[in-house]
């Protein structure tokens, strides 16, 4: 059924499956950079610096 849609979409019938992946695939992967790095503290903050 997907290679009959693509099929009769023509060539944006294969790119925008792919560019919808790639989009969702970006989003995770900042999502989980976002989660799992460090954040900085208040202490490494250049405002409470004397």
């Amino acid at each position: 059924m997907m290679t009959q849609c693509a099929a009769l979409m023509g060539p944006l019938g294969w790119v925008m499956p792919l560019a919808m992946m790639l989009l969702l695939g970006l989003g995770i992967a900042s999502l989980t950079k976002y989660l799992f790095t460090s954040r900085p503290m208040s202490r490494d903050l250049p405002e409470a610096r004397p």
